[in-house]
């Protein structure tokens, strides 16, 4: 494939060693991490504020995230009231015969399942049920249109519906931000969330409300993704990591306190409100959140930089009279480059590089295959018999089982990421997570084969146990996984299309969700194979991880060229500031030859070529 040439121009090589002052200046205002921002006073109060801007709806983000598990949790189920046609053939049931029938402890969707069973058949044939809530919540979609039985496939449709619009979502205002910038694709998202998340309260129907999902997670993803790309645009090198984990946290906080909105709520429709109501406070990011600056510089916009530029500059309190080499630059070379028009990439020039799409391609697998093997390792905890979990039985403890690994895996994150860097932190959470997941395939299986042979009396109890214990150290590290991939693509990924790749790896982390409604779909059907695929997939990406370059304290690229300029570095640190690990322990200029005739080799070849003219003379 043919390599594009990125910004030849502005990269040759000033002759004889003489650079213009246009040249330097121009430099300069392009090096957004080293001179442009400390110039504007660095990681100042101003941005401080800005970052705690995008903090705050990160909370109603992880509401509207985890608002599936309520709306449409399957509640527990009893035929009150049967068909008249299906009374005299099931007759001979004392269940029916003596009152209400309760179809069962287990969740109503399990029986959308094909089974030719006359009795299954005979329990769905209800006119009338009555419900029992486990989530909170008095009503919710299923109860509501009773969605269980024949029309239990409607309630994974409308999961679908949430997840298919958000990766939709992720796709198209990743590219719209790197078109027309973070901030208008941010207020857009509000403003249709706002519109579609009300109607959500207000659906008539099943159809209508799975398709006001889809756009509620349209919008969801481009809310996502511009407060996201904006907190790292804001952030110096060494303050990216930890303001984004932070905003992790706060995601998690709204998965944790879920369950209590819910309970105060009690109805579905005043839930749904409660969560989409909060959003209209961000309107006044209209008016008090200005667009980024690094991609208005980037995209050569100057007019828009020099303004946005004295703003954080008076916010921040700085003094621009003092004499200095950045301000002497900047300033002139700013004024110069007014009249310039603005340059703005799609993601589409991505393919031209050479290894940029590779890297973002392997985050993009690292990605899919922690979400997706997320969910096998939940399965896995799943009785295959009552389709429980083996641990608690509880929805409560259940919810907080799941939402406890998630914040025990951020924390693990921030010192693995601190000593290893973003490459080392996730190549060992990827280790580990092959390593649980080809445990529990083939370590569980010799068991239940071996178990007589090696005098183990419960071999069911302690496959169900190492069953448990693999499977919440796989999502423990999961989650690590898929967490850092999305980190380490909007670093990896230059400014004029972050938006674009970010998008992409946050859609691939929706296609590796979208696999649980799937298979609950199909009835857990092939869930063997589905993960042995995901097995295989880690092997894959662990070797992919070291192509990565290491991202770690680096400035952000702005360019294209920038970007393709980051590649992999020896992952072992060198043993001395400054010193590299060479295969050759000198280089072959240092090396001495002035005493090479005093070798005995030399000699003996001397005295073969004297002795061998005096035989030819």
């Amino acid at each position: 494939m043919a390599v594009v040439q990125l910004d030849t121009e502005d990269r040759r090589q000033p002759e004889n060693g003489f650079v213009s002052p246009d040249a330097a200046s121009q430099e300069l205002l392009t090096r957004i991490d080293g001179s442009v921002l400390p110039f504007l006073g660095g990681f100042g109060k101003y941005q401080k504020q800005l970052i705690v801007l995008t903090w705050i709806p990160a909370l109603f983000i992880g509401f509207s995230q985890y608002s599936n598990n309520f709306l449409l949790a399957q509640p527990n189920n009893t035929c009150i009231q049967p068909l008249a046609n299906l009374t005299n053939r099931t007759a001979s049931h004392s269940s029916l015969s003596d009152g209400p029938r309760n179809v069962s402890a287990r969740p109503a969707f399990l029986y959308d399942n094909g089974s030719s069973y006359d009795t299954d058949h005979a329990q769905c044939g209800c006119s009338e049920w009555t419900f029992e809530m486990h989530t909170g919540l008095a009503q919710n979609v299923v109860t509501k249109w009773s969605l269980v039985c024949d029309s239990a496939w409607k309630v994974h449709i409308a999961k679908f519906s949430l997840l298919v619009g958000s990766i939709f979502g992720y796709l198209t205002f990743g590219i719209l931000a790197d078109w027309f910038g973070r901030h208008p694709v941010l207020i857009i998202s509000v403003l249709f969330m706002l519109v579609f998340g009300l109607s959500v309260a207000f659906s008539v129907n099943v159809p209508m409300f799975s398709t006001l999902r889809f756009f509620e997670g349209f919008c969801l993803a481009g809310l996502t993704l511009s407060l996201y790309v904006l907190r790292i645009e804001l952030c110096l090198p060494g303050w990216r990591f930890s303001m984004t984990m932070v905003a992790s946290f706060v995601g998690l906080g709204g998965q944790l306190l879920m369950p209590v909105v819910a309970y105060l709520c009690r109805d579905w429709q005043v839930l749904q409100a409660v969560i989409i109501c909060p959003l209209l406070l961000m309107l006044s990011y209209i008016w008090i959140f200005p667009e980024s600056l690094r991609w208005l510089l980037a995209t050569q916009q100057y007019c828009r930089s020099k303004w946005i530029m004295g703003h954080i500059a008076t916010k921040n309190q700085v003094n621009m009279d003092p004499i200095s080499v950045e301000h002497v630059c900047l300033c002139p070379e700013l004024q110069g480059a007014l009249q310039k028009k603005p340059k703005k990439t799609c993601i589409v020039k991505m393919v031209g590089t050479r290894n940029l799409w590779k890297n973002i391609v392997v985050l993009c697998v690292n990605s899919l295959t922690g979400y997706g093997i997320h969910h096998c390792f939940a399965r896995s905890m799943m009785d295959p018999e009552a389709q429980e979990t083996t641990m608690f039985h509880n929805f409560y403890a259940d919810y907080y089982t799941m939402a406890g690994i998630a914040v025990a895996s951020c924390m693990a994150l921030c010192p693995a990421v601190g000593l290893m860097g973003r490459r080392g932190g996730l190549l060992m959470f990827m280790i580990i997570t092959a390593l649980a997941s080809l445990l529990q395939l083939g370590l569980l299986n010799l068991l239940g084969k071996y178990s007589v042979h090696l005098n183990i009396e419960d071999s069911g109890t302690l496959n169900k146990n190492f069953s448990v214990a693999f499977s919440i150290i796989g999502m423990f590290s999961s989650h690590a996984v898929s967490n850092l991939s999305i980190f380490f693509c909007a670093e990896i990924t230059p400014t004029v299309i972050r938006g674009g790749g970010l998008g992409l790896v946050l859609a691939s982390a929706g296609f590796g969700m979208l696999t649980a409604p799937i298979m609950e779909l199909h009835n857990q059907k092939g869930y063997f194979l589905h993960h042995i695929i995901f097995a295989c997939c880690t092997l894959i990406c662990i070797i992919c991880i070291l192509l990565l370059p290491e991202t770690r304290y680096q400035p952000l690229p702005e360019t294209l060229a920038d970007g393709e300029s980051y590649t992999r570095q020896p992952l072992l640190p060198p043993r001395k500031p400054g010193e590299q690990r060479h295969l050759l322990p000198q280089s072959e200029s240092s090396r001495d030859y002035t005493r090479v005739h005093d070798t005995p080799l030399h000699e003996a070849a001397a005295t073969a070529v004297s002795t061998m003219d005096s035989t030819a003379s």
